[in-house]
């Protein structure tokens, strides 16, 4: 539960940003530009070179099981606070196998980091993964997230909404999420149900203390005292 809380995408966190509508992705090396900046996969493979997708094939019995594999080490480089070596990895899963939605949610998280990350590119890549794999809890989360720091930039009822959609997908998909419960918990504080965002939170609380959001705590506090008096 702790590298899921760790990778999540918090609509907090996007509270600072400015909301640049003609923003583009950061630029660089195209080795460290999410995708590639843009490649399509077969365009991606060139890129990569067909030396490395050689030594691939004969390492990995086939390229999905590769995918995951340099997946998995994106995570633990983003964790590591590595972010460019995080980049190469999950920009390699993705060339591997543009099914795995993986690389698509640790290149969001990556590029949500960046201070001059417009948010509808991050937006655009957790969909991506969402496209290939509607199911996903993290990355339904991470979506859900995204609208809802829209919602908080903008007021608009249709954010509120579309964000409740998406965690209510995630908790259908698994409802021991816990880091889908905060997220509920926000829906229904800005829905003024602060009731239920105490249950929200309870329920996300036994599931994993780490996914509790002190701040956000703070401030429903602050129009709910906690009914259990455990949060003062």
């Amino acid at each position: 539960m702790l590298l899921g809380a760790a990778l999540s995408l918090p609509a907090h966190a996007q509270k600072g940003k400015k909301d640049p509508k003609n923003a583009s992705p950061p630029s660089g090396p195209q080795r460290l530009q999410p995708l590639y900046g843009g490649l399509t996969p077969a365009q991606a493979q060139q890129a990569v070179g067909t030396a490395v997708l050689a030594d691939v094939d004969r390492s990995f019995p086939s390229r999905a099981e590769a995918s995951k594999f340099f997946s998995t080490k994106g995570f633990e480089y983003l964790l590591e606070n590595q972010p460019d070596t995080a980049t190469v990895r999950f920009n390699l899963a993705w060339v591997l196998d543009p099914k795995n939605p993986e690389p698509y949610r640790g290149l969001a998280v990556l590029l949500s980091q960046r201070p001059d990350a417009p948010q509808e590119a991050v937006q655009a890549l957790a969909l991506q993964g969402l496209a290939v794999a509607p199911t996903n809890g993290p990355l339904l989360v991470d979506v859900a997230n995204l609208t809802l720091a829209r919602y908080e930039q903008g007021k608009k009822k249709k954010d509120l909404q579309q964000a409740s959609d998406y965690v209510q997908r995630a908790l259908l998909a698994d409802s021991t999420n816990a880091n889908a419960w905060q997220t509920q918990a926000r829906i229904h504080y800005y829905q003024e149900n602060y009731a239920e965002a105490w249950k929200d939170i309870r329920k996300g609380q036994s599931l994993s203390l780490t996914s509790l959001d002190f701040q956000f705590l703070t401030e429903l506090m602050a129009k709910m005292p906690d009914p259990e008096g455990k949060f003062k």
